[in-house]
């Protein structure tokens, strides 16, 4: 069994490698800007970067050695001047014809290109300019970084001066600027010189110091280190809220899956033996109205009646085990009509085989039969069941949990999704999806425990 076990654990990693993989493109890539969907479109710009950088959402999803950064965004002019429209002496011109876009320089004109938030000290950055000049130009344009020290603007050997070779035809200028130490800001400026210069787009790039520094390394380290980062409405770690939050979910997940678990399977035995008969098609009537009436229903109708009129329990809240009891009991209810329909039709299957009616024609009695044989032959598919929504213990109830006010997963996912909270959001989504894995090997592994044609082999 442990050989198996290990050749199984083995032969799950692609699977949980797949699950870390779409969840991280899912919450990384699919759903857009977080730091945007999280603090709001009137966000400053640096507070936006200052989100992502806690976070690790600015840098290259999977490689590279450049990525984007909010200090400048990449800019085309195509229906607009961009931030040239605030610089004096810049002109716009749309595309017209086989033109396209573009923006107007003056000769002898220097252009400061205006930051949202100064550039860091410790990291390089990459400027890239499409231009191109007058046809009979001869002189340079100069591109270059002016560093500020303790307010003042100097020449030393931290700038970054780079001369663009007039061309008429379209060419792209690349800039590298180096870190800086002990600076308090740099600046970059356009020299035009004595040519006109026309710019038909712009980006800055943030350098990488490696390529493998990216969001998706940065996922798994958390993962590794068990570390889900911070949530961004609470401020608290997402370790912290997830071990605060287990225990209520147990709490209330666990009595509902055994009471559940014990009353359907009795019923369904019961079933088993009166088929066909009153008490038979009575609890299959009770399980279909069960199934077919709102969980909303039943949470409503029970605060309401059993708990604010009848006051019979606590209507919420969470500081004893009565606060428990009316959450447990709706819980099993809305449950029991499905379950009973599932395990009533797995002990009628197994109640129509052959050896059934071999061990009724060798005189044994519907007790002995239904618990010696037909149990024991339908536990395959009871453990299935079991197992399978043995991870959804972890997650919590998010409905009985809200209404109720049990401070559990459940719970916690709702507010985090109201807070656009995604980080809490992907941590319950991957550690239930990781555990659901794990208890298909675990339903593998009990099959041979309850069944002895299954060899793990």
């Amino acid at each position: 069994m442990l050989r198996y076990t290990l050749r199984r654990i083995l032969q799950m990693i692609p699977t949980v490698i797949g699950v870390i993989i779409v969840t991280f493109i899912l919450f990384n890539l699919v759903g857009g800007s977080q730091a945007r969907t999280v603090l709001g479109e009137r966000a400053s710009v640096q507070a936006l970067e200052e989100y992502d950088e806690v976070r690790g959402f600015n840098r290259p999803l999977f490689f590279g050695w450049w990525t984007r950064t909010r200090a400048l965004e990449d800019t085309n002019f195509e229906h607009h001047a961009g931030f040239w429209r605030t610089l004096q002496g810049a002109a716009h011109y749309p595309a017209e014809g086989n033109l396209a876009s573009r923006v107007h320089l003056k000769p002898g004109e220097t252009y400061e290109i205006p930051l949202a938030f100064d550039l860091r000290e410790d990291v390089s950055y990459r400027l890239r300019m499409r231009y191109r000049t007058a046809p009979d130009s001869t002189s340079a344009i100069v591109v270059e970084t002016k560093t500020v020290i303790d307010g003042v603007s100097g020449t030393n050997d931290l700038e970054t001066r780079t001369e663009l070779n007039p061309s008429a035809k379209w060419q792209m200028a690349e800039v590298l600027i180096s870190p800086a130490e002990n600076v308090s800001s740099r600046k970059i400026v356009v020299d035009v010189g004595g040519t006109d210069i026309e710019v038909e787009a712009i980006s800055l790039r943030r350098g990488m110091k490696s390529p493998w520094n990216s969001q998706f390394t940065f996922y798994l380290l958390q993962i590794v280190r068990f570390d889900f980062g911070v949530s961004s409405s609470t401020n608290q770690r997402v370790s912290d809220l997830l071990r605060a939050g287990i225990g209520p979910s147990l709490a209330l997940t666990i009595p509902i899956f055994v009471i559940g678990l014990f009353a359907s399977i009795s019923l369904s035995l019961v079933c088993a033996f009166f088929r066909n008969r009153f008490i038979d098609r009575f609890f299959v009537v009770v399980a279909v109205g069960l199934m077919s009436i709102n969980y909303l229903i039943f949470i409503i109708a029970g605060q309401y009646l059993l708990a604010y009129r009848w006051e019979l329990f606590p209507v919420w809240g969470f500081e004893s085990w009565r606060y428990l009891m009316l959450p447990v009991l709706i819980g099993v209810v809305t449950g029991l009509g499905s379950s009973l329909r599932f395990y009533r039709t797995v002990m009628l299957d197994e109640m129509y085989r052959d050896y059934v009616r071999t061990a009724f024609a060798k005189g044994a009695g519907k007790k002995k039969v239904l618990f010696k044989h037909v149990l024991k032959n339908a536990m395959v598919p009871i453990l299935t069941n079991i197992v399978v929504a043995i991870p959804f213990l972890y997650t919590g109830s998010l409905l009985l949990e809200t209404f109720f006010g049990i401070p559990g997963l459940g719970y916690l996912a709702v507010n985090a999704i109201y807070a656009s909270d995604v980080d809490v959001i992907r941590a319950i989504v991957l550690i239930g999806s990781i555990l659901f894995v794990l208890a298909n090997l675990v339903t593998d592994i009990s099959y041979a425990a309850v069944d002895p044609r299954v060899k793990l082999s």
